[in-house]
């Protein structure tokens, strides 16, 4: 790998944050709480100011969308830590060698921090992706370093004024700056780096980290797939995955990908993902509640995949009359039926407003199609029957499943959030999250006898005496 140049800022900020950190010691609950809050303060008093930023950010984007997906559910995430931390931090007994009326022994597991995390967040929700993470590393008593994307430059901007206004440079520090940052801030020797974007850039994060043997968490994404049974509602679930698809247009990592519809339901599902998208948004052109694809890049990449399967003649069906164009970059959700799986759209994640339909006569098939391919972050079964979905659970892998709905399981801050295989390595959320940046610290203490010397099992040994010993122990 080839070196990377750390900018001295950067290094001088962590050596901030590490002096800090030993001279504070474990932060106890008091001061994790303390930081939580104001965490909360920060997004409360400023909640215009950065909805307004990411509406410019994404050239239009509702400040309703934003407060509820960048606001409200990171409120709720730091409110959460805030409930559970003092529990969380109490040390957990476990069994000693030996009982303690006997010989003294007793054994726990402290949870300590790990010192200074790093934090990198992606584009589609910039904020969330900071502070879901912050809050359980927060509660875990670390000091955090935060590397939001650059193609939020507004957002971003004012992601490091804010927190440079509620925090000390001794408690979080925000790094600025395009791929060449990204770079060498993954380079850095922190504690543990948690990675929220594409697959190939949590290959390049994890390879940086490994040079400092820095544990990473990944969030990468991948394929959604759903699966919509022969005996499911196929009209509520279809207006359930359109309503869950067109959330931030598509460009979100759990967004589903691809549906297996039966095939004797699919007009019966095209028809009622019209009727739902339209009643969500009876218009898109000029509509503000209609989130615009972030930069003309990934307009180009999604406008591509559309145009590529009509070109293979493949049917297109346009949940929406409304034109998309360049100058907008809204792109009115669109249906690709049954493309060949040559095609980008079924050889890429979409991360976008086109959903991908897949008709099928046996559920074994669309089993098998999704085990042949790289585990994906999330997976969506429709359908009443219990004894199908328990087939379908232990024939499939993912990040986590939501049944008859889409998304809802990152909803449930109780839940641990995360991938398997190519769509991430590692979680956070709730308790497993204050796992993830804390450091299971065995404790043993021992009694005041010698307890070797007691079993006889110090040398020179006594063959009589340790032979009944072994032979009493070693036995099936």
């Amino acid at each position: 790998m080839d070196s990377v140049v750390i900018p001295d800022n950067m290094q001088s900020q962590l050596k901030r944050l590490r002096d800090a950190e030993r001279s504070e010691g474990v932060a106890d609950a008091a001061t994790r709480i303390a930081r939580l809050r104001r965490c909360i303060d920060l997004l409360v008093e400023n909640q215009d100011d950065l909805a307004r930023a990411l509406d410019e950010d994404f050239n239009g984007r509702s400040p309703y969308l934003s407060k509820m997906s960048e606001i409200l559910m990171p409120i709720n995430h730091l409110k959460h830590a805030i409930k559970h931390v003092e529990k969380w931090m109490k040390p957990e007994k476990r069994r000693a060698m030996f009982p303690m009326g006997l010989f003294g022994g007793r054994a726990r597991i402290e949870y300590h921090p790990l010192g200074v995390i790093g934090i990198m967040s992606p584009w589609n929700f910039p904020l969330a992706m900071i502070f879901h993470p912050l809050s359980n590393a927060l509660a875990a008593g670390n000091r955090a370093m935060i590397k939001p994307s650059e193609y939020n430059p507004k957002t971003a901007a004012l992601v490091g004024e804010l927190f440079s206004r509620y925090f000390s440079d001794e408690e979080i520090a925000v790094v600025n700056g395009g791929p060449e940052a990204g770079a060498a801030f993954s380079a850095l020797d922190l504690d543990h780096i948690i990675f929220t974007g594409a697959t190939s850039i949590g290959k390049a994060v994890m390879q940086a980290a490994a040079q400092n043997l820095t544990p990473v968490t990944l969030e990468l994404g991948g394929k959604s797939p759903t699966i919509i049974s022969e005996g499911a509602d196929v009209a509520k679930a279809a207006e359930a995955i359109i309503s869950g698809k067109t959330m931030n247009a598509g460009q979100a990592c759990l967004s589903p990908d691809y549906v297996f519809v039966p095939e004797s339901a699919l007009e019966l599902f095209v028809d009622s993902a019209r009727k739902t998208f339209l009643s969500l948004f009876p218009t898109v052109a000029g509509n503000v509640d209609y989130v615009a694809v972030i930069n003309e890049r990934h307009y180009q990449r999604l406008s591509g995949y559309i145009e590529e399967a009509r070109g293979a003649g493949v049917r297109i069906e346009p949940l929406a009359p409304d034109a998309y164009n360049a100058s907008e970059q809204r792109i009115p959700l669109q249906i690709i039926v049954n493309p060949h799986d040559d095609l980008k759209c079924m050889q890429d994640e979409i991360f976008g407003p086109v959903l991908v339909l897949k008709t099928y006569t046996e559920l074994d098939d669309c089993i098998n199609f999704i085990a042949d391919r790289p585990h994906p972050l999330g997976l969506y079964y429709f359908g009443t029957d219990a004894d199908e979905e328990r087939y379908v659970l232990e024939r499939t892998r993912s990040g986590g499943v939501t049944i008859n709905d889409v998304l809802m399981h990152v909803s449930n801050i109780d839940l641990p959030f995360g991938g398997v295989g190519n769509s991430g390595i590692g979680n956070y959320q709730g308790r497993e999250g204050f796992k993830t940046f804390s450091h299971a610290r065995s404790i043993y203490s021992q009694g005041w006898v010698n307890l070797p010397k007691l079993a006889g099992t110090n040398p020179p040994y006594n063959a009589e005496k340790i032979d009944k010993l072994l032979a009493g122990q070693i036995r099936k």
